[in-house]
């Protein structure tokens, strides 16, 4: 497996699991506290997805950029960017969304948990059953031979 091929997949898994907390949370939101609960659970599962699926997507910039080599400049420097573009934007979406009457911010608080930890544990599950071998230019049993 490529790097590219896990972030990928990694991307997907984290929309499925996303999704599936985003419906739960409207849910339990619209039953504690009507629409604002529903749309706080809406919000905080896409402020989850978002700011979490930029990272498979920094990866794959990021290995496009170092033109395959995890060490080189190109790679740190789209992955690091993107982490401290991603703790401007949820910093300023906190603080945007906590003085908001239109939706529940206890749920919105819960539901961006549950979505980051969700999303963190599917990535983790997702590294740990790739194939990614130690050395370079390696073909695994079942790979198809690079040629």
């Amino acid at each position: 497996m490529t790097v590219s091929q896990i972030a990928k997949r990694a991307l997907l898994a984290g929309v499925v699991v996303t999704s599936i907390i985003a419906i739960v949370a409207a849910t339990a939101g619209a039953l504690i506290s009507d629409l604002a609960g529903m749309l706080g659970a809406f919000v905080g599962a896409a402020l989850g997805f978002a700011l979490l699926g930029l990272t498979p997507l920094s990866i794959m910039w990021g290995f496009k950029l170092g033109k395959g080599d995890v060490l080189s400049p190109g790679f740190f420097s789209a992955v690091l960017g993107t982490w401290l573009l991603k703790f401007v934007v949820f910093l300023a979406a906190v603080f945007w969304l906590g003085d908001q009457e239109w939706l529940d911010r206890t749920v919105l608080f819960v539901t961006i948990v549950a979505s980051v930890i969700a999303t963190l544990v599917t990535d983790l599950v997702v590294v740990a059953k790739s194939r990614m071998p130690y050395v370079s230019d390696v073909t695994l049993p079942g790979d198809k031979p690079k040629d």
